[in-house]
């Protein structure tokens, strides 16, 4: 399964570490994003290393963030489990051919016993085996109890061409699969037929099962319990599937996988005309000494891509289809590898711990139409790198924690592996006539490949609308509705060549059209409501023609092409409903000119003043009375006239009188 780069259009978001709980953020689109780890397991697609957007108080909880003992102990069990199923299927072909008593045996359904569980084999025959046969085969490990349910309690393998028919008859049929702390059931068939068939009255029910606890398992830590097609045929059809898988594919829960990745010897030869059931070597013979194995040839649908063709044993692919079906709860929705012509139609998935729907590599011509998944902790729909010829029609992928609709076409390798891959890219995958509703990251995600198309299509809320990257060549984006996503509406950005974006009705946006290190012929789109940029150029536009567009909206500028290098077209665009607004920092530069600052620093210090003496005659009043009561007072003291005296009499011939010198006397006293 492919990662997700998160390098976003215009500036990276910083990065939360592993095992930080990410922090609440009011809103449906907050920008807070968290990083999950993810172990990779050959073979089967694991859980990846991701960060992906979150915000708003009803979060997602993150792709199963795991701890490392968590994670060391889920990739044990699946290694453990791979292990089983090979010593089971090994030994009862050994058995088979061996003759006499022992290959009797192995012809008959019997109990194998490992060291990793017991598991009820169903060999080759030519009646089917129906639920009622299981419950006399599997004893006390499949009984049906008083509810009317079935508890399995053992391993079921179907061998290579038994068929097992699991259906309702008079009523509803449940299997409950035993999922308890250190032990879990499985159902797997190798090359054999299964077939479940329930109805819209009486669906066919699945669920791990903790009969301790009388509830389904919701842990993983320890394993779950699951179900796989290894090869052979698989067809489920109104059935309910729930609770079930853990930590890979393979395991996830409902898987159709092939019994082996295609062999490197086999990949991507011309084969020439009639060759369809020759095993080819590299230089083009045909191999003599595989003539007796039936091969098939591999290849895309018509009209694109180059992947190329592949040479491979019928039994190495799985047949399956998976129609009018409910999944909650499974680690993968479904998972689906080395598989050509799957069918999933009609389904609702819910809940998934990882992706709602993962095509895994070679799995080619896939049809998705009328599938529903939603709030999915990673992505609603992946279609990873090997797969091609995929077609998604009329499906819905909503309120997922990652992108709605995942399209990585990008190649095996970039140079010399180990496994000696190709270097080329895979293509010709489609999503028509669908929706991505209010995801956390983006509503599409190209990641390279070549003739990749998303079209008719409805894109709504999300970070982005529709987002193409790394190399992707031939992209087609053509007639959607994308409304209301936070940032960008269409990105095309380092090194996406050829295509078009034309037809597009764009609105609600900061920048509606956003390309970085990419060229396309941007033709025929409608922008209304931007509040940025109708379109931004950034890094080597050379080659991009941007021609024919009617752009609306109110922001800075409608185009925003200062940073763009090389020769591109731009002309021809109507962009009359275009309203320029000024942004912050012009507006910043016409309000602070310098009279103005030495104006306004003027009547802002009168303005003080006026305030400072407000506050004072505030103060005097609210202490009441007269401003000056709180004087001391001054002290009072007795108050004397002093008056002249008056002028001394001439003495007389007897000198003054007694009665003079009283009068004098009374004077001075007063």
């Amino acid at each position: 399964m492919g990662t997700h780069a998160k390098k976003d259009a215009e500036t990276p978001a910083p990065q939360q570490t592993y095992g930080e709980a990410p922090p609440k953020k009011k809103g449906a689109y907050g920008k807070v994003i968290t990083t999950i780890l993810v172990l990779g397991l050959a073979g089967g697609g694991t859980y990846a290393l991701r960060t992906y957007f979150s915000g708003g108080d009803d979060d997602l909880p993150p792709v199963n963030q795991v701890s490392p003992n968590s994670a060391k102990q889920q990739a044990t069990l699946v290694d453990q489990e791979d292990l089983r199923v090979m010593q089971v299927r090994a030994k009862h072909e050994s058995d088979l051919a061996g003759g006499g008593a022992v290959a009797a045996t192995a012809r008959s359904p019997h109990v194998a016993s490992s060291a990793n569980g017991r598991t009820l084999v169903l060999p080759q025959r030519k009646d089917p085996y129906y639920v009622t046969e299981l419950a006399k085969l599997g004893g006390q490990d499949f009984q049906k109890q008083s509810d009317g349910s079935y508890l399995l309690g053992v391993n079921i393998f179907a061998a290579r061409g038994a068929k097992l028919i699991l259906q309702s008859a008079s009523g509803p049929l449940t299997i409950r699969m035993r999922s308890v702390p250190g032990a879990f059931t499985s159902i797997v068939s190798a090359g054999a037929t299964v077939k479940i068939n329930g109805s819209a009255q009486n669906p066919v029910r699945f669920t791990s099962w903790n009969d301790e606890s009388h509830k389904p398992d919701t842990e993983v830590a320890d394993g779950r319990s699951y179900i796989r097609a290894i090869g052979g045929e698989f067809t489920s059809k109104y059935a309910h599937f729930s609770d079930l898988g853990f930590w890979s594919g393979r395991t996830g829960g409902l898987a159709l996988t092939g019994s082996d990745r295609p062999d490197s010897a086999a990949e991507r030869l011309a084969a020439p005309t009639g060759a369809a059931h020759r095993f080819l070597l590299p230089n083009g013979t045909a191999d003599v000494t595989r003539g007796n194995r039936e091969e098939i040839e591999v290849k895309a649908a018509p009209g694109g891509g180059t992947g190329g063709t592949f040479h491979v044993p019928v039994a190495n692919l799985v047949n399956g289809s998976v129609d009018h079906s409910t999944i909650s709860g499974n680690a993968y929705g479904i998972f689906v590898t080395a598989a050509n012509r799957t069918q999933i139609t009609n389904n609702t998935i819910t809940g998934s711990l990882v992706d709602g729907v993962l095509l895994h590599r070679f799995a080619k011509n896939a049809t998705i139409e009328n599938t529903t998944v939603t709030r999915s902790r990673g992505d609603g729909f992946v279609l990873s790198r090997g797969t091609e010829g995929v077609r998604v029609t009329n499906c819905t992928a909503q309120e997922n924690g990652g992108n709605g609709f995942t399209l990585d076409g990008q190649p095996l390798a970039e140079g010399p592996s180990a496994s000696g891959e190709s270097i080329q890219a895979f293509g010709d995958n489609t999503v028509a006539s669908s929706t991505a509703r209010d995801n956390r990251r983006y509503g599409v995600e190209i990641l390279g490949g070549d003739n990749v198309t998303v079209q008719n299509s409805k894109i709504q809320g999300g970070d982005m609308g529709i987002v193409a990257r790394d190399r992707t060549v031939r992209a087609n984006i053509a007639g959607n509705q994308i409304a209301n996503p936070a940032r960008q509406g269409v990105v095309l950005r380092d090194g996406v060549t050829g295509g078009t974006v034309s037809g597009n009705v764009i609105t609600g946006t900061e920048t509606a059209l956003y390309l970085r290190d990419a060229n396309s012929v941007i033709n025929g789109n409608t922008v209304q409501g931007a509040s940025r940029h109708a379109l931004t150029l950034r890094g080597n536009a050379a080659g991009a023609q941007i021609t024919g567009n009617t752009f609306s909206g109110a922001g800075t500028s409608v185009y925003d092409v200062d940073r763009a290098t090389g020769a591109y077209v731009n002309s021809g665009n109507n962009v009359q409903g275009w309203n320029k607004t000024a942004g912050f920092w012009t507006w910043v530069k016409r309000v602070f000119k310098p009279m103005n600052i030495i104006w306004a620093s003027v009547f802002l210090l009168v303005a003080i003043s006026m305030f400072r003496s407000r506050g004072a005659g505030m103060r005097i009043g609210r202490r009441g009375g007269h401003p000056y009561e709180h004087q001391d007072k001054l002290e009072e003291r007795p108050v004397r006239l002093l008056r002249r005296a008056p002028a001394a009499a001439p003495p007389g011939p007897s000198g003054p009188s007694g009665a003079d010198g009283e009068r004098v006397g009374a004077a001075s006293g007063r």
